[in-house]
């Protein structure tokens, strides 16, 4: 069994899988559509971009995958893997390793994959060295709304910055914070009353995706998420889907009296490539009983005239 890039001459076996790939960005999924189409086949030949496609080649059969990384972020993702016929077989881990070998050449930190909690792709992943550290679930809101309702939800600008981090630090664990960054960029949604409510918006051609950040202590809402949804500027008819993680798990009652319908529940995984590590401070004394050895490199004078 062989691992390699994928390549041009692969395209026309590998498009046989196109409707067999399992994606592992459900985001990305759901608003861009299948991982093995055409046009996005291509992108993995592009060396200019964070993309990276690998096939372990068999006597008969193979399994293939893909990652991306976008520069700004300190984790890759998995996108996808195929096909889901063969999803047991006996390389797909060493496949898995290669893919995230390349996340560290990007100089990623973590790669993250999301999968139902009851596929066949779970196992190899565990293998690979993930671990589950959230869950979650997209909801489908598309036919959640409130006709002639008024916006509660402005964008976020620059100055609402420092409020949403905040917001951000109140909701997500300590322990997930390394791997869920905060947001940098004034991107998304925040409620008129306040920074009790962000929402990041993922949007694509095939649907939108929103990712909220929710006070507990938050008012009315129900009726904020119903407004933000019947008031989404350019969506087009396109579905529409909120990302609810497990330290949120709170929402899912509140989506459900509304009448979203739920998906399946997602293990959010993760490995880790590398340990980030803060440059120390000199000490600014010698601990007591410690004792410091001169050094024995002497200062050449220069005497020469």
């Amino acid at each position: 069994m062989s691992i390699r890039p994928l390549a041009l001459l692969d395209l026309p076996y590998i498009y046989r899988f196109r409707d067999e790939a399992i994606g592992l960005d459900t985001a990305r999924t759901l608003t861009r559509g299948n991982p093995l189409g055409a046009v996005r086949l291509l992108a993995y030949m592009n060396p200019a971009r964070h993309v990276y496609s690998a096939i372990a080649n068999g006597e008969h059969d193979s399994v293939l995958g893909g990652i991306i990384h976008s520069q700004e972020d300190t984790f890759a993702k998995m996108q996808y893997l195929a096909p889901l016929s063969n999803l047991t077989h006996p390389e797909l881990p060493a496949l898995i390793e290669n893919l995230s070998s390349q996340a560290g050449m990007w100089g990623a930190f973590h790669v993250l994959a999301e999968v139902d909690e009851v596929s066949d792709a779970f196992a190899p992943l565990r293998k690979s060295g993930f671990s589950v550290y959230a869950w979650q679930r997209m909801w489908d809101v598309s036919e959640v709304a409130e006709p002639d309702s008024k916006s509660e939800w402005m964008r976020v600008r620059s100055i609402n910055l420092p409020s949403v981090q905040s917001l951000y630090h109140q909701i997500v664990p300590p322990l997930l914070q390394p791997v869920e960054p905060q947001p940098k960029t004034p991107l998304g949604w925040m409620s008129n009353d306040g920074a009790k409510c962000h929402v990041g918006i993922t949007h694509g051609a095939r649907g939108i995706v929103l990712t909220p950040l929710i006070h507990p202590e938050a008012n009315n809402v129900s009726a904020k998420l119903a407004s933000l949804v019947s008031n989404l500027p350019d969506r087009r008819n396109r579905p529409v889907y909120i990302c609810v993680r497990s330290y949120q798990a709170w929402l899912e009652p509140v989506l459900a009296d509304l009448g979203a319908k739920s998906g399946q529940r997602q293990a959010v995984m993760v490995k880790h490539l590398a340990r980030l590590v803060k440059e120390g401070l000199p000490a600014s004394a010698v601990p007591k009983g410690v004792s410091v050895q001169p050094s024995r490199v002497s200062r050449i004078e220069n005497n020469k005239s």
